[in-house]
């Protein structure tokens, strides 16, 4: 790994979700990482797939700039994948529960899968 390369690791993800730096957040991912999200509006046989650090960039962007909390709870740290989830809270009270596994090589995010369930 090179030494000016940043390596993902818990504390830094956890501040950076719930303090919502998207630019932080983004910086973790590998140029070439993959993240598949299935919600609500993306079923599993259709999940949404971002490819590649701009459109995860992108994607980051939104989320953190929406009016919300987030909260890091049930962290599961090895040296290759990180999974967690996130308690998420809209100003009316609307609620979105998600859990991620992450996938790391040489210090970055080269893959994710997310699950999200939201309130009605």
């Amino acid at each position: 790994m090179a030494n000016n390369m940043a390596t993902v690791d818990m504390s830094t993800l956890r501040q950076a979700i719930e303090q919502r730096k998207a630019d932080v957040l983004a910086n973790m991912y590998d140029d070439n990482a993959q993240v598949q999200i299935i919600s609500k509006d993306h079923q599993p046989s259709k999940p949404l797939e971002l490819h590649g650090k701009q459109a995860i960039s992108e994607f980051m962007t939104d989320i953190c700039q929406r009016d919300m909390t987030h909260k890091v709870r049930d962290e599961v740290v090895s040296t290759d994948r990180i999974s967690f989830t996130e308690d998420c809270q809209y100003p009316g009270g609307e609620h979105v529960l998600a859990a991620s596994v992450l996938e790391l090589r040489n210090g970055k995010i080269v893959r994710q899968v997310m699950v999200e369930a939201w309130d009605d």
